[in-house]
């Protein structure tokens, strides 16, 4: 498989690291884009450069290259997922507004009905948020809050991230065994 992430400036970066990380595990080609304020949010919470970011992926594409393979819908993937996603990144995804790698790739990857995730993080929502994450599950692409469940019992932060990041994998079609899932 062949899966774009974008990570934008959204809390709980550490589910992009997680993300990245399985996948590397996993073996799935991952082609990695971040946003200005994705990358001062992964350092403020995660405390990781941007360059240690990179290591995680398979290929990495500066966000200001719109000229990038992920740019062109020719350049064939197997989805996209943006986690977190800030609402601004939404809110530009939402409406058509390519004016970087990272939605433009979302551009791309809706118009050539591919999978796309978004996973938002902000609390409280307000009516614009809702009314862009409206549009976009209209327009197929799958809202994943950032909202853990907690009937897996979770012992510690590592769990928690697991169920996000598995409930991710699930949504692309990737087998995982991150969590235990209910009624097993």
């Amino acid at each position: 498989m062949k899966i774009i992430v974008g990570i934008s400036g959204g809390s709980c970066a550490i589910y992009g690291v997680a993300l990245l990380q399985v996948m590397k595990q996993l073996d799935i080609e991952s082609h990695l884009v971040v946003s200005t304020m994705g990358e001062h949010v992964v350092n403020h919470e995660c405390g990781m450069s941007l360059d240690e970011l990179k290591q995680l992926a398979t290929v990495t594409h500066d966000n200001k290259d719109l000229a990038a393979p992920i740019s062109s819908g020719s350049f064939r993937t197997d989805g996209m997922v943006i986690i977190p996603c800030s609402m601004r990144t939404l809110a530009a995804v939402a409406n058509g507004i390519s004016d970087n790698l990272l939605t433009r790739a979302a551009d791309v990857v809706m118009k050539e009905k591919r999978k796309l995730v978004v996973v938002p993080r902000e609390t409280p929502l307000s009516v614009i948020h809702l009314e862009n994450m409206l549009k976009l599950a209209r327009m197929g692409v799958t809202v994943l809050p950032a909202s853990p469940g907690f009937y897996h019992h979770p012992a510690n932060l590592e769990d928690i991230i697991a169920i996000m990041v598995g409930r991710t994998l699930d949504q692309l079609g990737i087998d995982h065994q991150l969590f235990r899932r209910w009624g097993t």
